[in-house]
């Protein structure tokens, strides 16, 4: 059985330091403009979550993938474990 390889941790990093990054602009860009640097940060925060949503859709969608795609692992190993301790049949 082949599986392609796990880049949950690769695409969640990318994802964290791209939001991070689209904060810092939009406070860089607000603070350039005169804003206190306190206040151009809590609205880089407030404007970064939408617009994260709306430029970062594809890795977005990779991390949300990866971690339905781990938690369906984990949920299976539980369910075996489950199975095994009620001294049921493995599940196959």
């Amino acid at each position: 059985m082949s599986e392609k390889p796990d880049h949950l941790p690769r695409d969640l990093t990318v994802y964290v330091l791209a939001r991070f990054a689209l904060v810092a602009v939009v406070a860089l860009g607000l603070s350039l403009a005169g804003v206190p640097l306190l206040v151009s940060v809590l609205i880089g925060l407030v404007v970064g979550l939408p617009l994260g949503l709306l430029l970062l859709r594809g890795l977005n969608q990779r991390v949300t993938a990866g971690l339905a795609k781990r938690n369906e692992s984990r949920a299976r190993a539980r369910a075996d474990l489950r199975a095994q301790l009620r001294g049921d049949d493995p599940v196959a």
